[in-house]
């Protein structure tokens, strides 16, 4: 998970970079197909279980769709916001798995995870106010890749350990080639400046290899940090992201959060953490075995 926390923003700090030449659509493809062409071999070569049942198989097609749309979504939302910034709003996720675990998975939620989770967003809010005064509706691409980041990690959880994580991310890597492939296709010409297609210059092709790169190692690092640890103690490492993804843009675009921003931040990080610690306390709670009478 450490992995991940680093290799992720490097691969957003790329896509912010890339975005400003390369459309969106053509961004996309490379980055999967990338994935596909450095894991298939892998598969081959160690002969890993790459072969699906049909309930994991459509899991794993929904999930790859949340890929590339949360994936499309968080590119964006780098060409209008600072690295920080947009990953900082993306970190109202947890709060989010919280509330989807009460009202749609009907897991018992008490009081003070509910107003942690209200502090919580109140702190994202603070990093969102700024932002979208700045630069409007694109400040909230950010919660849409939260919201579609929460399904995403349901279904990884879902399925991790039916999977090898190589295995289902060389599936994945393939499943949105063949999605985007066709979809540009019929797209490129019709004037949508994201879904046209261009020819890369020398320097362009080597960064659309190293997000490729990037994006896959990171999300095979996630989806193996899940596979072998539980949640609750893979989760407070994610909150790594922010202050990586604040020195990354910092050094590379000289970007820093603005004063509300930084204290919304604390705020949202603050109440995860406490979300977490506070699972956490309970999962040990229940694990006790009685007193005896």
């Amino acid at each position: 998970m450490l992995g991940f926390c680093v290799l992720a923003p490097m691969g957003d700090a790329v896509a912010k970079i890339l975005g400003e030449t390369v459309p969106l659509g053509q961004l996309l493809v490379v980055r999967f197909a990338v994935q596909a062409i450095i894991l298939i071999p892998m598969v081959w070569a160690t002969k890993l279980a790459w072969r699906m049942s049909g309930r994991v198989l459509q899991l794993a097609f929904i999930r790859t769709v949340l890929h590339i749309f949360g994936i499309g979504a968080m590119f964006t939302a780098l060409q209008y916001l600072p690295l920080a910034n947009a990953v900082a709003i993306a970190f109202v996720m947890p709060f989010i798995m919280l509330l989807l675990g009460k009202y749609v998975l009907g897991e018992e939620v008490g009081a003070r995870r509910l107003i942690a989770c209200s502090v919580g967003f109140v702190g994202t809010l603070l990093v969102v106010q700024p932002s979208f005064a700045e630069v409007g509706w694109p400040a909230l691409l950010p919660l849409v890749v939260a919201l579609n980041f929460s399904f995403f990690m349901l279904i990884t959880r879902k399925i991790a350990k039916e999977t090898h994580p190589i295995g289902l991310q060389a599936v994945s890597g393939v499943m949105a080639v063949c999605i985007m492939v066709p979809l540009l296709a019929i797209t490129t010409s019709s004037g949508i400046d994201a879904l046209t297609l261009m020819a890369p210059s020398a320097f362009e092709w080597a960064m659309l290899w190293a997000i490729g790169a990037l994006g896959t190692m990171a999300h095979l690092m996630m989806t193996w940090s899940l596979r072998y640890a539980p949640s609750a103690t893979l989760a407070p490492m994610q909150y790594l992201e922010i202050p990586i993804a604040t020195v990354i843009g910092f050094w590379v675009f000289q970007d820093l959060p603005n004063g509300m921003a930084a204290i919304g931040i604390a705020i949202t990080v603050a109440a995860g953490v406490y979300i977490i610690l506070r699972e956490r306390a309970i999962s040990r709670d229940q694990a006790l075995p009685p007193e005896p009478a």
